[in-house]
Formats: C-alpha cells, sequence, structure tokens
C-alpha cells in the first residue's frame, strides 16, 4: 500500500482491477477545499492513457514489476520463444505482448516487463532502435540520391516494410526506430 505523496513517474499502481503505470502527475492544493493529486496513467495492458484524479493521502495499491532481460530465439506457430540471459529458462510469449514484433529477428535482445508477485509477462519491448538489412526495393532513378525528402517502399530481412530514402539499396543495413517504425539512418 502506498499513498498519493509516493506517486512518482513509472509506478505501476492497481486501478480499477487493472495495472496502470503513472506517466504524469501533479500535486494541486487549491485555496479551497481538499488538495488532490491529478495523474495521467497509462493501462500496462492496452497502452491506453487514462486521466484520473486522486484524493490527497488515499492509499493506493502498487504492484511489483521487474524489467527482465530476455533473448529472442524462434517463432513457434503463433508464439515468439524467449529466453532468460541469466537464467536460459524460456517462456512463449503472445505477439499481442511485443511492442514491434515485425522488427524481431532471431537472437535479438529485448526487454520482458514482469508482473513480480504472480510472475506473469506484461508486455516485450524490442530495443528503442535496431539494425536490419534491407532485402528488396526498387532501384532509386538517377539524379534522386542525393534527396532525403522522397520516400520509397522498403522490405527488410524480417518482413517488415519500411519507407525509406531513394538512395538507399538493397543488401544496405538501416537503423529503425521500433517506436514508430520509421526509417532513421544507413549504416555504413
Amino acid at each position: 500500500m502506498a499513498t498519493t505523496a509516493d506517486f512518482k513517474n513509472g509506478l505501476c499502481i492497481v486501478f480499477k482491477d487493472d495495472l496502470y503505470t503513472i506517466v504524469q502527475f501533479q500535486h494541486v492544493k487549491p485555496g479551497k477545499g481538499p488538495a488532490f493529486v491529478r495523474t495521467k496513467l497509462r493501462n500496462v495492458k492496452t497502452g491506453r492513457i487514462l486521466e484520473n484524479t486522486f484524493t490527497s493521502g488515499i492509499k493506493i495499491d502498487t504492484a511489483r514489476i521487474e524489467r527482465r532481460p530476455y533473448q529472442f530465439l524462434y517463432k513457434d506457430g503463433e508464439d515468439y520463444v524467449m529466453m532468460h540471459t541469466e537464467t536460459y529458462e524460456q517462456v512463449n510469449i503472445p505477439v499481442d505482448l511485443i511492442n514491434a514484433p515485425q522488427f524481431l529477428k532471431e537472437g535479438d535482445s529485448v526487454e520482458m516487463v514482469v508482473h513480480a508477485d504472480t510472475e506473469t509477462p506484461l508486455y516485450v519491448e524490442l530495443l528503442p532502435s535496431v539494425v536490419l538489412e534491407v532485402t528488396y526495393t526498387e532501384p532509386g532513378l538517377k539524379g534522386d540520391t542525393a534527396s532525403s525528402t522522397a520516400l520509397k517502399p522498403a522490405e527488410v530481412e524480417t518482413g517488415a516494410k519500411v519507407m525509406v530514402p531513394l538512395f538507399i539499396e538493397m543488401g544496405e543495413k538501416i537503423r529503425i526506430n521500433t517506436a514508430e517504425g520509421t526509417y532513421m539512418e544507413r549504416i555504413r
């Protein structure tokens, strides 16, 4: 149990029988009436943002979550098999718990967020950016190689499609932002 005085960004709480992390909070003490805490909460499972106001001093149930290092081994039907990098324990994770499965290739390191009390995996996060090889893209036209504003579709080694600048060729490695699914830079 915690009170509103213990609020901090990233704290995981049980609210409306679901797990939420605090994204933003603000203690407000008006001239009239009791103090309160205005918060923005993110649902751990769905990612939906919810705004809520708590009366100052009320008790809130906290949830203990842990970030654990895992490595993606292989895909088994619809599930992804992950291995804990320290204990070598393997777990099957459904695709809907992974933030960007289209950029995941065998051997990649990921971080799994686990509800520590029940040992339930909540979600899997890839690194902020990944480096992948372009397996197919149309050749750029002569004279367009210097432009970085015009984009063309490209397919990377995991099968995902990304919009890249015209100067990117097949076989080149590119860095991709996993949160947005966008091209960042060419790797030389």
